[in-house]
């Protein structure tokens, strides 16, 4: 039932593609993004982030607009070009594990957002779609795909399969050993095989960019409130991969103090809930559903979720990012709000209590939480329900680079 329709991408020449395809900006650290911005004309970074030629930092409307302006200089001086046809883009990563993500970049409709044919599973907050929509809004682009899901299904790797016996037309690798393939599929026999397959789907799964779908649907109730004429504004970029070729990790969560409790009440305190056993120095990463990692004043620890706690009444319940919510962080740590408590904070990826354990040992947090990681189902069986997760539940991969296939929908 999803519509999911090919779109004349704005993308770069094959020469500067590896160039200028960047990270999200806020995953570089201030000096990478110097370095790269200082040593490199063509990355997108530039027009993320106009004001660095005038060697100044602006927000909101007048960044919003320096962005466009960016935007249309690098159209103008050729290295952006337009596709002359509507196409569908066939896109593979292969990732420094040789792990291989591959998936159709294509425009969802915001109706089917709206009407829950896209599912979503986490919450957003107002204020970020409001900003984001501004921010599309008076850049008329969005080079950030949402990266949906759906069952493996056969014909869909047959045409894979197909498309990808040509030249791609991009092929780079990026510092992060990660290489990038881009097919962009134009043909009509092809195009109308990738629609109907979708339009066959009874629903599509919002895997990543949650705040980017619900503002882009919040644009368009604005654009067709001003009765601008086309249908762009109705559509949003995606990116669109097969189950078993999402990758879902934790982050840990890092609390700096134990809310007035020492070491030996709060273990007493976990004891009721958790079967506990004291590891030491060895380094502990959850390998189950409902055991967690913990790390306190320089021992690691296994907690393994009691039987009496597992008596879920609904999806949501069984999720060890909730349950780590409702029976520690909010009753014996006092953390009423995780999207806004300053004593809480988020590690990310396959050992991201490595990083913890560092932060704790330096003071900083007074003990870390490791978690083991949602899987489909379970966020499936959670936007099924109509539920949400809390904040920071899930990490997936791939992540796409930002300019390599960009929306125009002004």
């Amino acid at each position: 039932m999803p519509k999911i329709i090919p779109f004349r991408a704005v993308r770069p020449t094959r020469d500067k593609v590896s160039l200028i395809a960047s990270r999200s900006y806020d995953t570089y650290t201030k000096a990478e993004r110097k370095a790269r911005l200082d040593n490199n004309p063509y990355s997108f970074l530039h027009i993320v982030n106009p004001g660095y030629k005038y060697h100044k930092e602006l927000s909101g409307q007048e960044r919003f607009q320096l962005v466009r302006n960016r935007y249309l200089e690098f159209k103008e001086e050729g290295v952006f070009i337009e596709e002359a046809l509507p196409a569908f883009y066939v896109y593979k990563i292969v990732n420094r594990d040789n792990e291989t993500f591959t998936g159709i970049i294509g425009a969802a409709s915001v109706a089917d957002y709206k009407n829950n044919y896209i599912k979503r599973h986490e919450n957003t907050i107002q204020a970020r779609e409001e900003v984001f929509k501004d921010y599309l809004k008076t850049t008329g682009f969005n080079a950030e795909a949402v990266l949906l899901t759906h069952p493996d299904f056969v014909p869909l790797n047959a045409i894979f399969e197909e498309v990808m016996r040509a030249r791609a037309e991009y092929e780079f690798t990026t510092t992060y050993r990660d290489t990038h393939y881009l097919w962009p599929v134009t043909e009509e026999r092809l195009v109308e095989k990738i629609k109907a397959i979708y339009a066959d789907m009874p629903e599509l799964y919002i895997a990543d960019g949650h705040h980017r779908s619900s503002s882009s649907a919040l644009l368009s109730d604005d654009l067709d409130a001003a009765e601008t004429p086309g249908e762009a504004h109705k559509y949003f970029m995606t990116y669109i991969i097969p189950e078993s070729h999402l990758r879902i990790h934790s982050f840990s969560r890092m609390i700096t103090d134990l809310c007035g409790m020492d070491k030996d009440r709060f273990l007493i305190k976990l004891d009721s809930i958790f079967k506990i056993e004291n590891r030491g120095e060895e380094y502990i990463q959850p390998s189950k559903v409902h055991h967690f990692s913990m790390y306190l004043e320089g021992d690691f620890y296994t907690l393994e979720l009691r039987k009496q706690y597992r008596n879920f009444k609904n999806a949501l319940e069984g999720l060890d990012a909730q349950i780590l919510y409702d029976l520690v962080l909010k009753p014996l740590l006092k953390i009423q709000n995780p999207r806004q408590d300053a004593r809480l904070a988020y590690g990310k990826g396959k050992n991201d209590m490595l990083g913890a354990k560092e932060k704790v040992d330096r003071g900083t947090y007074a003990v870390a939480f490791g978690l083991f990681p949602a899987t489909v189902q379970q966020i499936k069986d959670i936007s099924d329900e109509g539920l949400t997760m809390p904040p920071k539940s899930t990490f997936i991969q791939p992540k796409l680079r930002s300019g390599v296939t960009i929306y125009e929908f002004m």
